[in-house]
């Protein structure tokens, strides 16, 4: 569960993926009653985690004008980028794939650095969806490892 929250903030690992399957792995460890009604509570959360972190941060970014076929490129690019300069190179090839698409199409610096910043605005958005609903099914981990101790 550790890996896969540290995996949410440095997006090198599926985080919040992660933190369900290591709740799969406890529940099938116990096959017990409370142990499946955590990992279904766990299933809940993570669905409706998954949900929130594509339409709310899209939506946003819709509101203030930020086309989604430029985040779409904007995506692909941060992928390619994160393989070529790792780590670093995925957020620096969405934000500069988002300011040069959007420059290109506004043809003045304002627009284009406020869809960027928008952008910006709803990746932190999407990452901090992501850590709550990972505390949540770690909290639900851990209040169910507490109720059943022996």
């Amino acid at each position: 569960m550790l890996v896969g929250t540290v995996g949410i903030v440095v997006p090198v690992l599926p985080g919040l993926l992660l933190v369900w399957v290591a709740t799969l792995v406890w529940a099938l460890e116990r096959q017990d009653g409370p142990g499946w009604l955590v990992l279904a509570i766990s299933t809940l959360l993570y669905a409706v985690g998954v949900v929130a972190q594509y339409l709310v941060p899209g939506r946003r970014m819709k509101t203030a004008g930020v086309d989604g076929v430029i985040v779409a490129v904007a995506l692909a690019v941060a992928v390619v980028g994160f393989f070529v300069v790792p780590v670093v190179g995925g957020p620096i090839g969405f934000v500069l794939t988002i300011y040069v698409l959007e420059r290109v199409k506004h043809r003045a610096h304002a627009p284009a650095w406020h869809a960027t910043t928008q952008a910006l605005r709803a990746v932190a958005l999407n990452i901090g969806i992501e850590l709550v609903t990972a505390f949540a099914m770690i909290a639900t981990w851990g209040l169910g490892v507490y109720a059943t101790r022996p």
